[in-house]
């Protein structure tokens, strides 16, 4: 997989989200986020998301199911590297609902108003969904990246 280049200064808008509530987690919050996150994916992006609660603010933003309460995704930027977004985890019950879209866009604008350009996608999987939501652009040469 190749790392793939996004320009902040160019980020479609943001829409709002019925029924979904996208913010940073306040930091007593990270037992709870953290252990989702190694739930539900994996206990590298668990350690990867510890990182973004050493940061102050964090550099998480987390989606909320405001009917249940319950967690849907969440998305790390600076944990592995500065300037790398993710990891990025939807719990399967939340896919195909635009909660990875809402979740992207949020760290992307935060990144840029923290003073970003650009932002990296390290080893990006599904490269056409950061294509379509944020024209993100394949680096070339980038396989093997860091990871």
């Amino acid at each position: 997989m190749s790392d793939l280049l996004v320009r902040l200064y160019n980020l479609p808008c943001m829409k709002e989200h019925d029924g979904l509530q996208v913010r940073k987690p306040l930091p007593h919050q990270s037992p709870a986020v953290l252990s989702f996150i190694e739930d539900n994916f994996s206990s590298g992006w668990k350690a990867e998301a510890a990182a973004a609660f050493g940061s102050v603010p964090p550099t998480i933003v987390i989606a909320v199911d405001k009917a249940s309460g319950r967690l849907a995704g969440f998305c790390c930027w600076d944990c592995t590297a500065k300037g790398f977004l993710g990891p990025i985890g939807v719990h399967d019950e939340f896919r195909g609902k635009s909660v990875g879209r809402a979740i992207v866009l949020s760290a992307l604008y935060s990144m840029r108003e923290a003073g970003y350009g650009y932002a990296i996608v390290g080893d990006a999987g599904p490269v056409e969904f950061f294509q379509k939501i944020c024209d993100a652009r394949v680096i070339e040469g980038s396989t093997p990246g860091i990871y």
